[in-house]
């Protein structure tokens, strides 16, 4: 169990969370969450220990805590197993100076004492089966045997945070603190992270933008939000039907209390100088008592996405023919031909480093393709979210300068009202765009998409940095877009409620299927992965 007593944290004159008492049991998994900003990872960080609360307020937790860490080059140096080991400290300590006393040829009775300790460590902890649970775990998250004893060095950025993953869940923790765990992973090792931790018995606390994860693991949601943390029973979509009702009772029963003032202030007003004194106190008093419930406002906040088109395409939108892509001896792509036809909603899928983006920007003109031809329709443009949205928005001006500068009908007023519909109220606006964060950088460079209304939209990566009400959002927004869209998504529930025709970067090749995703499963379901069954 962890539990949480009095904690509260403020920075500067924010609060993100006071006096928060709140208890986390063995068997359930909770998602943490609410929008970026609100205190998820600040909250994560208290329970680990890496930051302080700012007050004295308590928390306990278990001996054993598996923790995912972030930064994917501090094991550069070790081996991939070892840095798996690594998630049992105890037994990585004891193995070492284990090892150690071995190589010395003569002991003494100090030394034979403290190495029948060790032993005893190493045994308690499942120490003569460590190797092959982290192997086990490897090949989980995709990591195939012949990679196990070479350096974390040796791996790029996204198959080190799987191993930093597989580090938290070694060793049988009893709680697990996971921030963001899906980064960096594809749809197939996501699925095997899902069914990994359904078996997972101790205490989950995760947090995590990805709403389908969240409520395939969750069995309860910590919410933060009125600046605290509260838990409702069920995963993230029953959190919000329970958190919607509550308020539309609330405001409900506020209606109604209004409805009975306004009568009885009617009376008092009628009778108030009469002969009715005893009745219009009575009625007073009855006004007091029907006073409103105070309703706080939530943090949670959604920006409203819509997509509009100044007009339409013809009905070709690009032909590929004889497609072709490889980086030295690795081929991506190879004789590829793919045609693309006016509200098409094409999603491009597959794993990691597969050539995903790198086909998006062949097709786009970004990147040159080896051979083959790319054709356009006549006069189309095309509005692009890149992977790195960041780079796409210059600094030195505020973000109603910066979207200023797509309107081509110079109205002020419009490029306000579309900045507001983005969460960009009042003086927000003005905020330098070298300060935004990376939600508010994608809510703008999606705002400049709705703004100059083109009838292509092309998207790589865009949930990034998005919290679940924006994905949402934005799904929605593209759903009902006239159109035609490619993206790149990790996201199932963008990829659900988006696409109408599936590219899927597979190992016997592209597929091109026309349907959604869920007919493209049951035809080509995602592989059965390895799951630890016993905990």
């Amino acid at each position: 169990m962890i539990s949480v007593n009095g904690v509260t944290k403020t920075y500067g004159g924010r609060t993100l969370f006071n006096d928060v008492n709140v208890k986390f049991t063995p068997g359930n998994r909770y998602g943490l969450t609410g929008p970026n900003g609100a205190g998820k990872s600040t909250f994560m960080k208290i329970l680990t220990g890496d930051i302080e609360p700012s007050n004295r307020g308590t928390i306990s937790k278990p001996r054993k805590v598996g923790v995912l860490r972030q930064n994917q080059n501090e094991f550069n140096e070790n081996r991939i197993i070892d840095t798996v080991m690594m998630g049992n400290p105890a037994l990585w300590s004891a193995m070492n100076e284990r090892n150690q006393l071995c190589l010395l040829s003569d002991f003494t009775e100090a030394q034979m004492n403290r190495l029948g300790e060790l032993e005893s460590t190493v045994a308690d902890e499942n120490g003569y089966m460590a190797e092959l649970e982290a192997a086990d775990i490897l090949r989980g998250i995709g990591i195939p045997d012949t990679q196990h004893y070479d350096l974390m060095e040796t791996l790029p950025n996204d198959e080190k945070f799987r191993v930093l993953l597989a580090q938290a869940v070694f060793g049988d923790p009893e709680a697990l603190l996971l921030d963001e765990p899906t980064n960096y992973m594809d749809l197939e090792s996501v699925s095997w992270l899902e069914g990994f931790l359904q078996d997972y018995k101790g205490t989950l606390i995760v947090i995590s933008h990805d709403r389908h994860f969240l409520n395939a693991v969750c069995t309860h949601i910590a919410d933060i939000d009125y600046e605290t943390i509260i838990l409702y029973p069920g995963n993230y979509d029953d959190m919000v039907e329970q958190k919607m009702s509550v308020r539309r009772t609330i405001e409900q029963d506020n209606k109604d209390k209004e409805k009975k003032v306004d009568q009885l202030q009617e009376f008092v007003s009628k009778f108030g100088a009469g002969q009715r004194s005893s009745q219009v106190q009575s009625r007073r008093k009855e006004m007091a008592r029907l006073a409103p419930t105070e309703l706080k406002k939530s943090n949670i906040q959604r920006p409203y996405v819509r997509f509009e088109t100044k007009r339409q395409t013809g009905r070709d939108v690009v032909i590929a023919k004889g497609l072709t892509k490889a980086f030295g001896k690795k081929v991506l792509f190879q004789n590829f031909d793919f045609a693309v036809q006016r509200g098409d909603k094409v999603a491009i899928i597959g794993a990691n480093g597969v050539g995903k983006t790198t086909l998006l920007r062949c097709l786009i003109n970004e990147v040159e393709q080896d051979t083959g031809t790319i054709k356009w329709g006549s006069d189309l443009n095309f509005g692009y979210y890149p992977q790195n949205a960041e780079e796409s928005i210059l600094h030195g001006m505020t973000a109603l300068e910066w979207l200023s500068r797509f309107d081509e009908d110079g109205d002020p007023q419009i490029v306000r009202g579309l900045l507001g519909r983005m969460l960009f109220s009042g003086d927000e606006s003005l905020k330098s765009t070298e300060k935004l964060s990376g939600g508010e950088t994608a809510r703008l460079l999606t705002a400049r998409l709705m703004l100059e209304k083109k009838p292509i939209l092309v998207f790589d990566e865009p949930t990034n940095h998005l919290d679940l009400e924006s994905v949402n959002a934005l799904g929605d927004g593209l759903s009902q877009f006239e159109g035609t869209v490619l993206i790149v998504t990790h996201d199932r529930d963008l990829i659900s409620d988006v696409a109408t025709r599936i590219l899927s970067f597979t190992p016997e090749g592209l597929i091109d299927f026309p349907g959604t995703y869920e007919e493209y499963l049951e035809k080509y379901p995602l592989p059965t992965y390895y799951v630890k069954t016993t905990w």
